[in-house]
């Protein structure tokens, strides 16, 4: 291999998305590492604890702040979750069976498949759910009268996160 083999060789390398490439003739190695391989094995080391972090520092301050600057609130706020609690017993879930991005209607201009207050029977569709570039009517399993919509329009959803619940 020439020099003039070599330039040529380097600048088609450094044109691909190639971050490492090695050659190997008779009495002739080359390997060649480009600036994408350095920033991708740096980027995996140091993204990685960065979340952790995030999640971690906020938390904190917030518990501390929260507990000192209004205690008897939270007294008051304990009553009300359990008097919720017996009302939303009866109350039925209907669930995302997928990951993804929830719409309440079928497009932007069109009323919701739902609102509260609206009369559902099995198998009336409720929502859509976008996974990869798929937009998933989602079905009713159960009947009864919508009372609450937990989640907002186009915002991510988790699997079997619950998007609304339904009074039979």
């Amino acid at each position: 291999m020439n020099f003039h083999e070599l330039q040529e060789l380097i600048k088609l390398i450094t044109k691909s998305n190639l971050t490492e490439f090695k050659f190997k003739d008779n009495d002739v190695e080359v390997q060649i590492k480009t600036d994408k391989y350095q920033k991708t094995a740096v980027q995996t080391v140091v993204s990685a604890p960065q979340p952790v972090q995030m999640q971690v520092l906020p938390t904190a301050p917030q518990v501390p702040a929260t507990v000192a600057a209004t205690p008897t609130p939270e007294k008051a706020a304990a009553p009300a979750q359990q008097s919720s609690a017996p009302q939303s017993a009866n109350l039925i879930e209907i669930k995302s069976p997928i990951v993804g991005t929830f719409y309440r209607s079928s497009a932007p201009d069109k009323p919701p498949f739902i609102k509260v207050g609206d009369t559902v029977k099995q198998g009336d569709v409720v929502c859509i759910i976008e996974a990869m570039k798929l937009f998933n009517e989602i079905e009713s399993e159960v009947s009864g009268t919508v009372v609450k919509v937990l989640v907002e329009d186009a915002s991510p959803v988790e699997y079997d996160q619950v998007l609304f619940l339904v009074e039979p």
